[in-house]
């Protein structure tokens, strides 16, 4: 596989690199390093299958001229602030929505036939049932959410096109190594700032699911190996729930803290858009032989041990 990875000094997407140099496989990031860092992939550098290009997806000149001789993309790229088309509406609709159309457009005149993409939870809104299938109709109740569901169908659009193979992943919040934005991180910031207490948005009741990214990207893995049709969608999460308050408690603890005032801010939800219930049915893929490995709270502890071990990312937030 020779992949092209947008947004590929992220979070998730570095870990994607990861597994793609691991396998034997070459990788080429395309990332503006807005909200990425180099230093998530400064492991690879030197390597002959690795290739690292600052660009942005709106660009699409560059895009295109970059994806050349690739056979395969990872358009994980995204503006991932759920609140933050509150303030500013354009912001998802230009990095989801146009970004979007840019990499496939790219793709489809690069010749590539597999493309696989990072999709949300969000996109079901605020369903009634759970865990919740991917079947479930997707009613939205965030920009964010519809920029995810417009670039779904998009990928379906280009599928049946062009013949391309398109698989989509619905995500929960994933924490783990090199995590850089959410609950557990503003935990963390908080705490670090102020040790005795933690203010928490919402009454802290909101219940949802968290997905350690190297189980995660397992998943993603999986179901490139395995899925066999040309338009997959799958939601990616834990079997498991946890609430705002215990994740909150799990954090302390993990900090060596004792004696902090949690302050629950109030109401059902922690901003316009917030969901207070997340949990996914991963029917679909664990067909497939996919199964987490580590816990909820596994995960939540590891993740705050990374952010104390690396101050440098909490700082960078800041």
């Amino acid at each position: 596989m020779k992949a092209f990875v947008t947004g590929g000094a992220g979070f998730i997407a570095s870990h994607i690199v990861d597994r793609l140099l691991s396998g034997g496989h070459e990788a080429t990031v395309f990332d503006n390093l807005c909200t990425g860092f180099s230093a998530n992939l400064e492991h690879h550098a030197g390597s002959d299958r690795f290739a690292f290009h600052r660009g942005d997806v709106l660009d699409l000149e560059d895009l295109k001229a970059r994806m050349r001789g690739h056979d395969t993309l990872f358009h994980f790229q995204a503006h991932a602030d759920v609140r933050g088309g509150i303030s500013n509406t354009r912001t998802d609709f230009e990095q989801n929505v146009t970004g979007t159309w840019n990499a496939l457009e790219a793709a489809r005149l690069s010749g590539i036939k597999t493309i696989l993409f990072s999709s949300s939870a969000t996109v079901y809104g605020e369903p009634s049932v759970f865990p919740t299938p991917e079947d479930f109709p997707l009613i939205q109740t965030s920009l964010y959410g519809a920029s995810k569901l417009a670039g779904e169908a998009m990928l379906h659009a280009y599928a049946e096109y062009f013949g391309m193979r398109t698989v989509l992943f619905r995500f929960v919040s994933w924490i783990g190594p090199r995590y850089s934005h959410g609950v557990v991180f503003d935990f963390v910031n908080k705490l670090r700032k102020n040790p005795e207490k933690l203010e928490v948005l919402g009454d802290g009741n909101q219940r949802k699911s968290y997905l350690d990214v190297r189980d995660g990207v397992s998943g993603i893995f999986c179901a490139l190996d395995r899925f066999q049709g040309n338009k997959g969608i799958f939601n990616l999460g834990h079997d498991d729930c946890l609430n705002v308050l215990d994740l909150a408690r799990i954090v302390i603890s993990e900090m060596g803290l004792e004696n902090v005032e949690i302050v629950p801010s109030g109401g059902i939800r922690g901003w316009v858009g917030d969901s207070p219930f997340v949990h996914l049915d991963t029917a679909r893929i664990k067909a497939l032989g996919w199964r987490p490995s580590l816990s909820i709270e596994e995960g939540i502890r590891a993740t705050t041990r990374y952010l104390m071990a690396n101050p440098w990312l909490l700082d960078s937030r800041s």
